[in-house]
């Protein structure tokens, strides 16, 4: 997993409440077990048609979002069923980072598993971060991790809140065999010990 501690880019705002899982990644594409080529379909019956051409009218499909990194969103994202799919989608798409009044649970740690870092504000700030992210690609946020800072184009500097051990597996790039590997060592040296006194396991 790929370390997370600055991030600067184009924040696309999202002002849709209760945005469930299956909205993120429809059904239809579970049936892959890759983490990538999801980004395609990411809300994929917001961004296309039945003819598969792109409804430009979505936020993702206009030209000044097509790179963006940052999404500000609506309260309660991520809700709906646990699919791990959705925030490979959100990755794959190159988003790292969502910011929303509040996250479903299930959905916010699987963020932290897959790179992505999820931050939930007071619905004020986040009024203020969506009327930032509606200028475009002229308008850069920047996310720094290790401060828990958000600084807008205009230079306003807000402060989020993060568990420190997610913050820990986040900017060291540590997913859950990450962790585990942390651990070799004493694995190692557990399973020489083992084999010596059980030799018959």
């Amino acid at each position: 997993m790929e370390k997370f501690d600055k991030l600067s880019g184009i924040a696309a705002p999202l002002p849709i409440i209760n945005v469930d899982t299956d909205m993120i990644i429809p059904k239809q594409f579970l049936k892959t077990i890759k983490r990538s080529g999801l980004g395609v379909n990411l809300f994929d019956e917001m961004r296309y048609d039945d003819d598969r051409n792109e409804i430009p009218d979505f936020v993702l499909n206009k030209p000044q979002y097509r790179d963006t990194q940052i999404l500000v969103a609506g309260d309660n994202f991520g809700c709906g069923s646990s699919r791990e799919h959705a925030p490979w989608a959100i990755k794959d798409f190159g988003i790292s980072c969502v910011i929303a009044p509040s996250f479903a649970d299930i959905f916010y740690n699987n963020c932290f598993k897959n790179g992505i870092l999820p931050i939930a504000l007071p619905q004020e700030q986040i009024d203020l971060l969506m009327k930032d992210a509606e200028k475009g690609s002229n308008a850069r946020m920047e996310i720094d991790l290790e401060a828990q800072t958000i600084t807008t184009s205009d230079g306003d500097v807000l402060t989020f809140d993060v568990d420190a051990f997610k913050k820990h597996c986040l900017m060291n790039g540590l997913d859950d065999i990450g962790l585990t590997m942390e651990k070799a060592a004493a694995i190692d040296t557990f399973e020489a010990a083992a084999a010596q006194s059980r030799p018959w396991v």
